[in-house]
């Protein structure tokens, strides 16, 4: 019998054995890396939370734009009007902390009347109207120069009906409080974004999507809305009453009303079992069609892409979570214990190559031996690394590390969606250009798409959405170099048929979003339907109008 030859017999475990040698080599650095920190005095800058917002370089904010009249000439706010007033003058930014905006006033509303009341006020003395949850938005889409911001947080109630399979939510309440309200009840949300800090209404103003790649995007579980039009007049919106209205707040960025409750649809509770795989980039696509969308019991996925500069954007960590019959209860919701050290080697991944380097193969290497699971008592005995974990858990997720006391950095985020045969030469543009650009890529993950029947649709068909997350330098510079950043990359997405996302900086320009969002003129169209005096408006308003 013919013997194979011994490189290509070989090749494949001397590959991984040196891939395992790389690797401790690089977690033995990290240990010394991180003992010379937690040695020294930067332990509590680079691992601790930030103990107020950050303070960010002032960018540019729009003009506002000439717009028809009210019909009736406008009083001047009295200075001594107090009110609903939360905060009377100053400034608001947002989660980029690039983007304070000076504004006329906050009101902190906790009411239907409150709201009613907020928008007569605007109205009197003709005041624009913007609408703010979480304000993680981060191109001033919660914001607009001397106006009125709406600041829907403390409108927080949810309510679960159980027979219905459904809950009823208050705009300003996060996901995180909708899954603790679910969860008792053995009920969970058929889809979210993937952070739980998010306010509802504000994901429905930009009809967010998640790791549930079955369900599609926040529209297709939204059974109906209650918005407050500028009038003060409330309707209930769904796809069978005021269909046109429905599909132009839901992903509307709050130009036609407030969102006042969210009714959602619910399922059941389940238990998954967490798997994860590393695979080339090339292969990705393959990949998820067969093991991932081709079995059905895959429920939820996610893909991290390398940020190291030897395998950058080449290798890819698929998660995926099985559905599985247990005996046991699914467990109560848990919180993170500590965020610290996510936070320490988040943060160094900052710092350059050895940084990213050390993140990415702590991530491949280090994670699946701490990961926090629930180990069923069956599956153990079959399975060894068996790694249970309920649904509602695997959305319940802060990502509290993200935030840092480091005021010579900021985040900000990028999203693009590609046809699936278009995702690697992407990819392979984005390499390109993150190596002429200054800023540091700490994430990058791939999750599913499709088309939904809302009339800003990001998804043009069945697309990977590709999310960046990026460090850059708070100064002039550190702008400069984004906004070139995004140019280049928002022009590669379209040549490639793709598209991208609108609740980020606007560094776009208005034909680039024409191509992107074909029906941008009949939104503005039912703006003016429904809003005639623009009386909500904010930055897309008023770049893009």
């Amino acid at each position: 019998m013919a013997r194979r030859p011994q490189s290509t017999r070989h090749r494949g475990p001397a590959r991984h054995r040196q891939r395992r040698r790389s690797a401790r080599l690089t977690l033995v650095a990290l240990v010394l890396l991180l003992v010379l920190v937690l040695a020294g005095p930067q332990y509590a800058l680079w691992s601790g939370a930030p103990l107020s917002p950050k303070e960010c370089v002032v960018s540019a904010v729009p003009s506002p734009v000439p717009w028809p009249a009210t019909g009736s000439p406008a009083r001047p706010a009295a200075a001594s009007y107090t009110g609903l007033l939360e905060q009377r003058g100053g400034a608001v930014s947002d989660a980029s902390c690039l983007t304070r905006t000076p504004v006329f006033g906050v009101v902190r509303a906790r009411s239907v009347a409150d709201v009613r009341a907020a928008l007569a006020f605007a109205e009197e003395h003709d005041l624009a109207v913007s609408v703010a949850g979480t304000q993680h938005a981060m191109g001033g889409q919660a914001s607009y120069p001397g106006g009125l911001v709406l600041d829907m947080r403390a409108f927080s109630q949810v309510t679960v009906d159980e027979d219905r399979r459904t809950a009823t939510v208050q705009a300003g309440a996060t996901w995180h409080q909708v899954l603790e309200a679910v969860h008792p009840v053995g009920l969970s949300v058929s889809t979210m974004p993937s952070v739980d800090v998010l306010s509802v209404g504000g994901t429905v103003s930009v009809n967010a999507h998640g790791l549930d790649f079955r369900a599609g995007s926040l529209s297709s579980t939204i059974r109906a809305l209650r918005v407050m039009l500028a009038d003060g007049r409330v309707h209930r919106v769904s796809r069978e009453q005021q269909p046109d209205l429905f599909r132009a707040v839901v992903g509307g960025y709050g130009l036609f009303g407030v969102i006042l409750e969210v009714e959602l649809e619910l399922v059941d509770s389940e238990m998954y079992r967490l798997r994860s795989r590393v695979v080339d980039y090339r292969e990705f696509p393959d990949v998820f069609a067969s093991d991932i969308a081709g079995d059905d019991s895959v429920r939820l996925t996610y893909t991290h892409l390398s940020t190291a500069p030897t395998s950058l954007l080449r290798e890819a960590i698929v998660y995926s979570y099985e559905r599985v019959d247990v005996a046991e209860p699914i467990p109560a919701l848990r919180e993170r214990s500590s965020d610290r050290f996510s936070r320490l080697v988040f943060n160094l991944a900052r710092t350059g190559d050895l940084g990213q380097r050390l993140k990415w193969t702590a991530q491949r290497e280090l994670l699946p031996r701490v990961r926090g699971c629930v180990q069923a008592r069956n599956e153990a005995l079959r399975e060894a690394e068996a790694c249970m974990v309920a649904r509602n858990q695997a959305m319940y997720e802060s990502l509290g590390f993200l935030q840092n006391r480091l005021p010579q950095y900021t985040d900000v985020l990028h999203e693009y969606f590609l046809p699936h045969d278009q995702l690697a030469p992407f990819l392979d543009e984005l390499r390109a250009q993150l190596g002429t650009h200054d800023a540091r890529l700490l994430s990058a993950s791939i999750r599913s798409v499709d088309r939904e029947d809302i009339v800003l649709d990001y998804a043009q068909g069945e697309r990977f959405s590709l999310v960046l997350y990026l460090s850059q330098a708070t100064s002039d510079a550190g702008n400069a170099d984004m906004a070139d950043l995004t140019r280049a990359l928002v022009e590669s997405s379209l040549d490639l048929g793709g598209t991208f996302y609108l609740p980020y900086q606007q560094h776009y320009t208005r034909e680039q979003v024409q191509q992107a969002y074909p029906r941008l003129d009949e939104f503005f169209a039912i703006k003016r339907r429904y809003d005639p005096s623009a009386r909500f408006r904010n930055s897309f308003l008023a770049r893009y109008v």
